[in-house]
């Protein structure tokens, strides 16, 4: 175990017993499919399940890391430490009320501005994905399961796999086409959206993934499991990590010639 690793191995720990409290909340929902959808002001969907999940993450870290401040999606900012949770309580809303099972609690820790542990936990797959910073990215069902994960060795678009949320944020952005361009240029193309691109990446499975529009509870705990695993994570401008407001994600490879086709407006 490096010195890094050890030194947040402890709220990795933490991460997954929040984890383990919020999976049988967030699943027992799904299942019974029994709550009602609010429109956000951003006319995004929300439920209680959202609101009770963040609140009993909140609630467990209250006790459990006393000074950190929390950043979720439903509550906003509590606290003034330069150590913040960033927490998505489910990823994937609209998927979720739908009743289909690709959605997740998304949990990270930032440290002096740099997120240094990422975890994402989707029950209704059966699967968890994480990392933390100089520890390499790992997925399994628990920590004594796991198994390590590499991003893919593509090199070039023609044999590359695209995984993107929708086509409407880029038209929005003024990167329709250069987004257009991108994916003709692709092997292969596919909406996975949300969470379930960058996990993707991280295994190898999808070479790149990118967003016009996001928000940093969307994004923080992707970026250390995506890099760990051997790629890069920046905004459309390029800027490292989830403070950009967008994502492109790829395997390191690929990733110049993405960010040269959808970084700039072109209508």
């Amino acid at each position: 175990m490096s010195t890094t690793e050890r030194r947040w191995r402890d709220d990795l720990h933490l991460a997954h017993t929040i984890a383990d409290q919020v999976d049988p909340l967030t699943q027992a929902h799904f299942d019974a499919q029994d709550f009602e959808v609010e429109a956000k002001p951003d006319l995004t969907p929300v439920t209680a399940a959202d609101r009770e999940a963040e609140q009993q993450i909140r609630d467990y870290l209250s006790r459990a890391r006393t000074r950190d401040s929390v950043l979720g999606e439903e509550f906003g900012t509590t606290g003034h430490s330069p150590r913040q949770w960033v927490i998505d309580p489910i990823d994937g809303t609209k998927n979720f009320v739908r009743g289909v099972p690709v959605w997740a609690t998304l949990i990270a820790l930032v440290e002096d501005g740099e997120v240094v542990v990422g975890l994402v936990s989707a029950p209704a797959l059966g699967r968890r994905w994480w990392a933390v910073k100089g520890g390499g990215a790992w997925s399994g069902r628990s920590l004594a399961s796991a198994r390590r994960l590499h991003t893919s060795s593509v090199a070039i678009l023609e044999d590359a796999s695209l995984s993107y949320a929708s086509l409407s944020g880029w038209a929005q952005t003024r990167r329709l086409r250069g987004m257009l361009s991108l994916m003709q240029e692709c092997w292969r193309t596919r909406a996975y959206g949300d969470f379930w691109s960058y996990m993707l990446l991280a295994e190898g499975a999808v070479d790149l993934a990118v967003e016009p529009e996001l928000e940093l509870y969307d994004m923080a705990a992707l970026v250390p499991i995506v890099t760990e695993a051997g790629g890069r994570f920046t905004s459309l401008a390029g800027e490292p990590g989830p403070w950009g407001g967008s994502a492109v994600a790829t395997n390191g490879l690929l990733h110049e010639v993405v960010l040269a086709r959808v970084g700039e407006e072109t209508d």
